[in-house]
């Protein structure tokens, strides 16, 4: 028998109804056989990550973050360098992480993958020593993150909405990014630093992005970008972003961002304050991850 906790952000998302049944849809769909599990609800803002340390200490084989990106992020952080593997059922507004490991969106079959998953190390990120897994980046997509915090509602629609209320107003500014051999200067719309292909909701930035090499891929879309965004954004969600024109791609393991000012940021799609100048590396196979034995 192998341990497992399940840890449920009550408040992420759009899905409120349905993560008050998750308890008994966890006892009906999860493999006994094979596991001995633990749930338990998160009650504030860093709860999921002391909760997950909690487990990993007590030597649990895995914990399950129930939520969006911000509730992935959380409980990796409690589990990063740890033996505890990371399990995700996707109940947020984009759960871009859980989409890169191919998890699926409904929860009885996210439960039911558990049952036939195996454990994996992948890379996570870190920005000032702040910890990342999917994303993080400034720019166009930052400030979207913040406003889309502040709306008080959830889901693609609000997101949509601000995207297309900011997109004529806002204005690029010029990043110098410098290390692992790279020294560039670009004027930028936006730029995502990734660890995995995609924001969330299967809009994909790096397409060829893995979280096994040991690498992020910088992704700059140029100031001129408005003059492609009906291609730009069908670009997005066929996977070939980094073909177009207005989009610079790199790959580095350890850089440094410097901004003309303290515009806003986002680690995993949540806003955070950062200074002007942001180390950015990554953390080769620091995370144990559950996925299906295809991935």
């Amino acid at each position: 028998m192998k341990n497992i906790a399940f840890i449920i952000n009550p408040i992420s998302g759009t899905q409120q109804n349905v993560k008050r049944k998750l308890p008994k849809l966890i006892e009906k769909e999860l493999d006994h056989k094979q596991w001995l599990q633990n749930i338990v609800f998160t009650e504030y803002a860093g709860h999921a990550t002391e909760l997950a340390r909690q487990f990993a200490t007590m030597g649990f084989d895995a914990v399950v973050a129930v939520g969006g990106d911000g509730t992935v992020n959380e409980v990796a952080q409690g589990l990063r360098d740890t033996q505890t593997a990371l399990g995700i059922l996707p109940m947020g507004s984009g759960n871009g992480f859980a989409r890169h490991l191919h998890i699926p969106m409904q929860p009885v079959k996210a439960i039911q993958m558990l049952n036939h998953s195996e454990s994996i190390y992948c890379d996570y990120g870190l920005a000032n020593d702040r910890m990342f897994v999917t994303t993080c980046g400034t720019g166009f997509d930052a400030l979207i993150a913040y406003q889309f915090a502040k709306a008080g509602k959830r889901g693609l629609k609000t997101y949509v909405e601000h995207v297309v209320k900011d997109l004529l107003t806002y204005k690029s500014q010029t990043y110098h990014i410098v290390g692992d051999g790279l020294d560039i200067t670009h004027k930028a719309f936006l730029i995502t630093f990734a660890n995995a292909s995609q924001w969330g909701n299967d809009a994909y930035i790096a397409p060829k992005a893995s979280i096994q090499d040991g690498k992020m891929d910088i992704c700059m879309m140029s100031s001129s970008a408005l003059l492609g965004a009906p291609g730009l954004a069908l670009r997005l969600f066929t996977k070939n972003i980094d073909n177009s024109l207005f989009m610079d791609t790199a790959k580095a393991q350890d850089i440094t961002l410097y901004r003309e000012e303290e515009t806003p940021f986002h680690i995993d799609g949540d806003p955070v304050k950062m200074a002007k100048d942001i180390h950015i590396r990554i953390v080769e196979d620091g995370l144990k991850v559950l996925a299906e034995k295809r991935f």
